[in-house]
């Protein structure tokens, strides 16, 4: 039996420093750009960037269907930054014709932190991750502001607003882990595909 592939979507983001991050784990991604790619995966990252460009992409490149489909059939995914706001149920402040997967019950808001100029780090405790605090990167990113029952908060900033989530296969992240050397949470989405 072949070993579980996984996928980073690659439309438009942070892309070669996910797959390097996976590199670093043992695995080799599959660079997903079209439905046949997406057929070769098990379980996809979302990457950071900007979500109305890479929702409008995915339409453009006829993989939104085909990707909620996978979602809705419980395939793992990691989305990070723009890639939360994409798997999200709800995008608070996004364009009308701005679309997401509902893959996770979260509902999210845009660069709740500000502009560029504003972004930050913080050491966070993660659930699932006791060995010591994930250095976070955060670039214009979403803030969960809505958490359905369903959905366990894995992190929080210090005001208990939630910035990692998981629900069943789905994990996702307002910061950036790809920016880090700490590759534990790229292993949250080995693990789910483990499972």
């Amino acid at each position: 039996m072949p070993a579980p592939s996984v996928g980073v979507l690659a439309l438009q983001g942070a892309v070669g420093l996910h797959a390097s991050a996976l590199r670093r784990l043992g695995v080799d991604p599959v660079e997903v750009r079209t439905e046949a790619d997406l057929a070769r995966v098990d379980a996809l990252v979302v990457p950071g960037g900007e979500s109305t460009t890479m929702s409008k992409l995915l339409v453009a490149n006829d993989l939104f269907e085909p990707l909620a489909e996978r979602l809705d059939e419980g395939m793992p995914a990691l989305g990070t930054c723009a890639g939360m706001i994409v798997l999200a149920r709800q995008v608070l402040d996004g364009r009308a014709d701005q679309r997401c997967f509902g893959a996770i019950d979260i509902a999210v808001r845009r660069n709740a932190f500000g502009r560029q100029v504003d972004s930050f780090e913080a050491d966070l405790d993660v659930a699932g991750l006791p060995e010591a605090p994930v250095h976070a990167v955060f670039i214009r990113a979403p803030v969960v502001e809505e958490v359905g029952p369903d959905v366990e908060v894995l992190a929080q900033l210090e005001d208990g607003r939630p910035v990692a989530c998981r629900q069943g296969p789905v994990v996702v992240t307002s910061f950036h882990p790809e920016l880090s050397p700490d590759l534990r949470v790229h292993e949250l989405l080995l693990r789910q595909l483990a499972a």
